[in-house]
């Protein structure tokens, strides 16, 4: 009789359910939720509060509506009788967080609390803490523990985001019982356990197995009233990935028609869980998770200080090794920012004449552009720089533009820019000892566009190897569901059985390669000289945009 777990990605704009087979990974049906709230970055749902820039904030509520239409949805189309789903799996953006009550509710669910920002869930790319981002880098050399995120954190992460609610909200920061990850939350909501995952502790929340969290005497210079905001704020078992959270709470089960033995896996990150279903479970390999943004994740024997790292956790992805974290906070976010904006009716009517969309056009039209040709060389900062400068007061730049540049030549560039991007983070590896042999990609991009592949192939002058499934978190989640029910003994054995790689690898064209070194050398001028304090005009720019937009909400 065969077995079967529930994999359940919650991405930014909606969320993704995989029922797999457990024998072999196949993927036997799958369902999508849109969230009606989206990503808040203007106003606060049915309300006039207006929230400031950088603002970036989710309804929880959208969250458990994923659960209630997805599982049902998967298990009516496989015709998988329920009592054979033997596990749930869960990922999730991070550093996404959320201040919860005794009762283990967002304080934004209780009525009193809606129309306060703070109240509500913060979603990873809420950059309007930055500022106390940059006190926590400040006071945090003194402490020691930053060297384990190469060296400075961002606004993305969890205490920034608690340190502003303690700044701006300081009462709703004294009425949280936890500040929790959402991945924490809904294991939280289908188990009635208060669990902690090991991978989002230590890669987003400055805790260390072997060191915990920082002392008291940071918090306590960070803010007063964080002094014991660990043993106030931060309550919970730490049980690592791959773990049981429990079973399901009888309500839960009766909900999504499961039986109450199935077992919810400790909750993961979206990018580290993929690293078992696309066969990243050993050293010398980095899996690229393309999106909007890309994540990396490389597995390591050794515990090294790397350049720009955004963390490094023991068994923070695959039990055994140390799993390093980087990343660039928009590449698909540029293409598609760039198609939005500056595609004219021709290229339109083009597109519609040969049925296929702007993606593909201008894919289809910078396919014939050799390396180099169009004289241009961008930086891919368009959200800021994750890794190696993790600084997301960065904006994009692009040279070589003249009044003869074509759409599909800007196009091009910003794929090179981001190709560029991801050199720099593998030269960074290198240079700390940690050499990259293989990379490995999954999500939407790999899939849909090969020139891009082509191109961080030739950059980056490394083979490509390509996860087959289209939902790689989600199968990763239900993979780990497998290793929490019992199923397997290992997460390697699990990802042996349950995932594979596409026929298609993509290898380096050597005369692309050396016309890509040369503008590389270009990209790194342009990368030291904005991005490490020689020329500060974009950092000058933006605070001057700030200011402007400040006076006009005062005026208003």
């Amino acid at each position: 009789m065969s077995h079967y777990t529930i994999g359940i990605d919650y991405g930014s704009l909606s969320a993704r359910a995989v029922l797999v087979d457990i024998n072999d990974g196949k993927e036997l049906a799958s369902a999508v939720y849109e969230y009606p709230h989206a990503v808040m970055s203007e106003y606060l749902p049915d309300s006039k509060v207006k929230l400031g820039p950088d603002w970036a904030l989710q309804h929880p509520e959208d969250y458990l509506n994923v659960l209630r239409q997805t599982i049902p949805s998967v298990i009516e189309k496989s015709n998988v009788h329920s009592s054979n789903i033997v596990g749930i799996g869960i990922d999730f953006t991070s550093c996404t967080i959320m201040p919860v009550s005794r009762e283990g509710k967002v304080l934004a669910q209780y009525e009193k609390y809606k129309t306060e920002p703070h109240a509500w869930v913060k979603l990873w790319k809420h950059h309007a803490a930055q500022p106390e981002a940059d006190l926590i880098n400040k006071i945090g050399k003194k402490y020691g523990f930053l060297s384990r995120y190469g060296g400075k954190i961002s606004s993305e992460w969890m205490f920034p985001k608690v340190l502003q609610i303690l700044n701006e909200a300081p009462h709703l920061y004294h009425e949280t019982n936890s500040f929790l990850e959402a991945a924490d939350w809904i294991t939280l909501q289908l188990t009635g356990n208060w669990i902690r995952n090991n991978c989002t502790l230590g890669f987003k929340a400055l805790w260390d197995e072997q060191h915990g969290f920082p002392e008291k005497a940071f918090f306590k210079e960070l803010h007063p009233d964080m002094e014991n905001v660990i043993e106030e704020k931060f309550g919970g078992e730490i049980r690592k990935i791959g773990e049981s959270a429990g079973p399901l709470l009888q309500e839960w089960s009766e909900a999504l028609g499961l039986s109450p033995n199935t077992k919810v896996s400790v909750g993961n990150v979206d990018a580290h869980v993929s690293a078992s279903s696309s066969k990243v479970v050993d050293e010398g390999k980095m899996l690229m998770i393309m999106g909007t943004s890309t994540c990396d994740i490389t597995l390591g024997s050794e515990k090294k200080e790397v350049e720009g790292m955004c963390g490094v956790v023991k068994d923070g992805a695959i039990p055994g090794y140390y799993a390093y974290e980087s990343g660039q906070n928009a590449v698909g976010d540029i293409f598609d920012w760039f198609v939005r904006t500056y595609i004219n009716q021709t290229y339109e009517d083009e597109a519609n004449l040969q049925g296929i969309s702007i993606h593909e056009l201008l894919e289809k039209k910078a396919s014939v552009l050799k390396a180099g040709e169009s004289g241009m060389v961008a930086l891919d900062w368009w959200n800021g720089n994750r890794s190696v400068l993790v600084d997301t007061n960065l904006t994009g730049l692009m040279l070589g533009m003249t009044l003869a540049t074509k759409p599909e030549e800007i196009y091009r560039t910003l794929i090179e820019a981001t190709a560029f991007g991801k050199r720099r983070i593998i030269d960074s590896f290198a240079k700390s000892g940690i050499e990259i042999k293989e990379l490995y990609a999954c999500g939407g991009l790999p899939h849909k566009n090969r020139l891009l592949m082509q191109i961080y192939a030739d950059v980056c002058q490394l083979e490509i190897k390509i996860a087959s499934s289209l939902q790689a978190p989600a199968l990763g989640s239900a993979i780990f569901a497998a290793v929490a029910a019992g199923y397997y003994e290992s997460l390697q054995e699990a990802s042996d059985k349950m995932a594979s790689l596409k026929e298609e690898v993509f290898k380096p064209i050597p005369e692309n390669s050396k016309i890509y070194d040369q503008l590389y050398a270009e990209y790194i001028q342009l990368h030291d000289y904005f991005g490490k304090g020689e020329n500060d005009v974009m950092k000058r720019l933006k605070k001057l945009k700030l200011s402007i937009l400040d006076q006009q909400t005062i005026h208003a």
